[in-house]
């Protein structure tokens, strides 16, 4: 039987029967990307399903590749603060760290504007953590 959380087993990304998450009961990661591409490929603008794609990518270790999903999502819509905090993170994992400051700095910028004040935080911490 399904675990009761007010989701049906549809709610599921892969479509598997039983439900736990909507993202890793019963689903493979293969299965995710692949779901999350068809998703991006019926609606191209929605930026929330671009900044999975990437979160999902990166968690699969594609970092190369997730760092361009990240940068597809602020280009396509600056104001999605979480994009660049983790955009950030994932470049500084491949060492680019140049490419991390200016992500960050872009970031404070993007939720100075938005007034985003916690994620601002979190990007101006890291922003410190890499001497600026």
């Amino acid at each position: 039987m399904a675990a009761s959380s007010g989701f049906g087993a549809s709610n599921c990304i892969c479509g598997t029967s039983s439900y736990r998450s909507p993202w890793y009961d019963d689903c493979s990661m293969s299965q995710r990307l692949e779901t999350l591409r068809s998703l991006i490929e019926q609606d191209p603008g929605n930026s929330r399903f671009r900044y999975m794609l990437a979160m999902e990518t990166a968690n699969s270790g594609d970092l190369a590749s997730a760092s361009i999903v990240f940068e597809q999502v602020v280009t396509q819509d600056p104001d999605y603060s979480a994009a660049y905090f983790h955009g950030g993170q994932t470049l500084e994992k491949q060492g680019r760290l140049d490419e991390a400051r200016a992500l960050y700095q872009r970031g404070i910028e993007a939720t100075t504007r938005t007034g985003d004040s916690h994620t601002r935080s979190e990007l101006q911490g890291a922003l410190s953590q890499l001497g600026f």
